[in-house]
């Protein structure tokens, strides 16, 4: 099996073809490997196999390419399962209303495996869950076989670390925490990454780089609650929490730059420290610093909506009902087509909530999709960002500062401007229709 990694003939499958699983197959044919792609969603193959990227920082070009070639192909049909001499796990890891893990869809996974499951395969999980998941949940899935882990098959864990837009690193430069069960399976699931990536960092088994995953995750989390908070205090004293962290960034030792927000978006921060909250109950442990750290940033749109009344009230004489809105920016990060778990849905629903009329500009988001969560907000359509649109609202909320938008115009045009991000400050642009929050 190493000679045939080695000779780029072992081939390799993945399940869950989305913002971590299509960039993975792709730096593995662009590696020399071939590659089938599974996925639930047939819509999503079709679109896959016709050369269509429904991501924004992976070109139709690149699937085409690997298409025409030979090396990528996908499939809804999991019973194809045991054709990939290694398997790799990229499925959600949501949580419930409760904030409670949901493997539903490792599950389902592992158990379409299951029935396939050929000896001398590689089974790895790649998607984000608390430590122990590997060995505690997939392992007996698959071992009901009758195959033993480390013995007629090998199983492993490697956490993405996908950061979609990062212009600086991708799948195949980001070093890969690399667990398995047993020596043999950590040897094999170590040669393969090796032959993807960058550099490997292999670890002593599947639980602790589980808790790699978390770790990354968390500290985000803490630090950005940190400034969350600070962005609250400081507010009330007067103080710019963007100039505080500017100055004190300088210091080149024992300080590292995070910036306040809105509130957490994405797959990872908002929901990855609520997997090792849950878990730790199990050992008797509150995780109160983290379970905090997470009351901040999930409270902060509500500071946003606040701020923006208060604006609302001194500088235009009205409240938040019948107002009207234009929220900027939909997707949870700048320059970026994703808004898993983006603060800017809550704030749309929140205003309305008080009576607002809330419109949308987004570049990279023409049309809100479905969302489990915020299913009333699916079909919307982005605004032409214009100075006259501009001028209709009576407030323009900054959610997310893609890059390309005028933001020096817009502060010029806008009755009323909230920023969260600091981007009309980073454009120069000054004055007191201009409200930080």
């Amino acid at each position: 099996m190493l000679e045939r990694i080695a000779g780029r003939s072992y081939l390799i499958g993945i399940v869950g073809l989305g913002y971590v699983g299509v960039p993975l197959a792709l730096a593995a044919v662009k590696a020399g490997f071939t590659v089938i792609g599974f996925d639930i969603d047939a819509s999503r193959v079709d679109k896959l196999n016709q050369g269509k990227s429904q991501i924004k920082h992976i070109s139709d070009a690149a699937l085409k390419a690997a298409a025409t070639a030979g090396k990528f192909s996908a499939t809804a049909d999991f019973g194809r399962l045991a054709e990939p001499d290694a398997i790799l796990i990229a499925v959600p890891t949501p949580l419930t209303r409760h904030r409670e893990p949901d493997l539903s869809y490792i599950e389902k996974t592992a158990e379409a495996i299951a029935p396939r499951l050929r000896a001398g395969q590689l089974i790895v999980l790649e998607s984000t869950t608390w430590p122990g998941t590997t060995r505690e949940v997939i392992k007996p899935i698959l071992e009901k076989t009758g195959l033993a882990s480390g013995k007629d098959f090998y199983l492993a864990f490697s956490p993405e670390r996908e950061d979609p837009g990062n212009e600086a690193f991708g799948t195949a430069t980001i070093p890969k925490i690399v667990g398995g069960e047993g020596a043999a399976a950590l040897e094999l699931a170590n040669a393969l990454y090796g032959a993807l990536v960058v550099r490997t960092v292999p670890v002593s088994s599947t639980a602790t780089a589980e808790a790699v995953k978390l770790t990354e995750n968390i500290f985000r989390s803490v630090n950005i609650a940190l400034v969350n908070e600070l962005k609250v205090l400081f507010g009330r004293m007067g103080l710019d929490i963007w100039e505080v962290i500017d100055a004190a960034k300088t210091k080149p030792f024992g300080f590292m730059p995070f910036y306040p927000g809105p509130g957490l978006g994405g797959h990872c921060i908002p929901i990855d420290p609520f997997y090792l909250t849950w878990k730790a109950r199990e050992y008797g442990i509150a995780t109160r610093f983290i379970e905090l750290a997470g009351e901040i940033n999930t409270s902060m749109p509500v500071y946003v909506v606040a701020r923006l009344a208060e604006a609302l009230d001194r500088l235009a004489g009205r409240g938040l009902s019948g107002a009207k809105i234009l929220l900027l920016g939909i997707a949870y990060k700048k320059n970026v087509d994703d808004m898993r778990e983006s603060p800017a849905l809550v704030l749309i629903e929140m205003l309305e909530k008080r009576g607002a009329e809330v419109a949308y500009f987004d570049p990279h988001i023409p049309i809100i999709p479905r969302t489990r969560e915020h299913a009333a907000l699916a079909g919307r359509r982005s605004q032409i960002l214009t100075p006259s649109v501009i001028g209709d609202y009576d407030a323009v909320l900054i959610a997310t500062d893609h890059d390309g938008v005028d933001y020096k115009s817009l502060a010029d045009h806008a009755k009323l401007v909230l920023d969260t991000r600091n981007a009309c400050a980073r454009a120069g642009a000054t004055g007191d229709r201009i409200v930080k929050a």
